[in-house]
């Protein structure tokens, strides 16, 4: 297969995705390409995936390469990273059998991943699950022990204008399926109208469905600064020891930020938060809560997401997945009941008319004619 188009390229895929334009090559380095990322480059309708890493590196079974060759989108693997520097913004290049050129010459090689390619590797991946669980466990048990602060209050809750108090929020993640899941749940926004909270993306997530965020949460690396500029407040997710990266972003767009130093993913804070000021119901939607989820995210262990949901206990109802609880189907019989209840009174009206019934006589006795009666 041959492949001749302008490359765009970043080390963050999700960032490449906003700015990528249908008919282009991304040029990434994403080990290990996950859901979420493979998703926003179908959307974006590329042509080509060049990855300077492994797409799969065998850890685990990570669904972002099956999505693209699926959508016929093949992807030159693990290409490495002396070609990625060597590329630039912009260049015009072929690809043909796994090879890149730029002006005639050969830039270098690749694997190429097909659908055969990928099922093999991905087959592979699953074959090693069992001792990558073993790990993910130690791994939040011991994180856990560190970051029990969270449920015990030792996790300082910083001060917000948002207004939690008694009122629903919905934290929204831009995770797996999370657009359907949103779509599903369009009435229970529009009749309870509950604080929407979003993590980083999640807020742009919030903005394709017509909501402006009422706080954005997160460490500002993923969401627009369209989203930031809709929020009624900023929450900017900091280390333990207070340095926010975010933080600069924030400012520069002129904008105002709370600092929320904690561990764990912004997630968490986020509902952690709304539970701390007495939200009465959390509803989180497209969040991360399992083993492969975290493994994307390139986290070894979830031990701040097991312990706020922990303490939140009841208050907490995952979203994730709505979409798929239950799916409506109109069945012909119940159309065809519908449509004979619309008419009849309609056809009782008609029949009381006495231009009708003249008409009906008048055929009556044209069909006594006819038939000899």
């Amino acid at each position: 297969m041959r492949v001749e188009a302008k490359l765009r390229k970043d080390r963050k895929t999700k960032k490449l995705a906003k700015r990528i334009m249908a008919g282009e090559i991304a040029l990434i380095n994403h080990i290990d390409i996950d859901e979420v990322a493979a998703k926003s480059l179908v959307e974006a309708k590329i042509k080509l995936v060049i990855n300077a890493a492994e797409s799969i590196s065998g850890r685990y079974p990570n669904a972002g390469p099956n999505i693209l060759v699926n959508e016929n989108i093949l992807i030159i693997d693990n290409v490495g990273e002396e070609i990625f520097d060597s590329l630039e913004e912009g260049d015009t290049i072929i690809v043909e059998d796994g090879k890149i050129y730029r002006d005639n010459e050969l830039i270098g090689e690749g694997e190429l991943m097909t659908s055969d390619v990928v099922a093999q590797k991905t087959k592979h991946a699953y074959e090693n699950i069992g001792a990558e669980l073993d790990r993910f466990i130690d791994n939040t048990i011991e994180y856990a022990r560190k970051e029990k602060g969270m449920i015990l209050g030792d996790v300082e809750i910083p001060k917000m204008k948002t207004n939690y108090d008694g009122k629903h929020v919905l934290v929204v993640v831009r995770g797996h399926n999370y657009k359907a899941d949103l779509q599903a749940i369009i009435s229970y926004i529009e009749e309870v109208k509950p604080v929407l909270v979003g993590v980083d993306g999640g807020a742009d997530a919030l903005l394709e469905f017509g909501y402006k965020p009422d706080v954005i949460v997160g460490d500002m690396d993923s969401v627009s600064d369209e989203a930031l500029k809709s929020a009624k407040e900023i929450v900017v997710h900091a280390y333990t020891n207070g340095k926010a990266p975010g933080l600069k972003r924030v400012e520069e767009l002129g904008l105002k930020a709370v600092i929320f130093a904690s561990p764990g993913t912004s997630e968490d804070i986020a509902m952690l938060a709304a539970y701390e000021y007495n939200a009465k119901l959390i509803v989180a939607l497209g969040t991360h809560s399992n083993m492969i989820d975290f493994l994307e995210k390139g986290r070894k262990g979830m031990a701040s997401t097991f312990l706020v949901r922990l303490k939140i206990g009841a208050r907490l109802i995952d979203a994730r997945g709505v979409s798929m609880l239950y799916k409506s189907r109109l069945k012909l019989k119940y159309i065809l009941a519908l449509i004979v209840t619309a008419l009849f009174p309609v056809l009782i009206l008609i029949s009381l008319s006495p231009k009708v019934q003249t008409f009906m006589q008048l055929v009556e006795i044209k069909m006594r004619l006819l038939l000899g009666m």
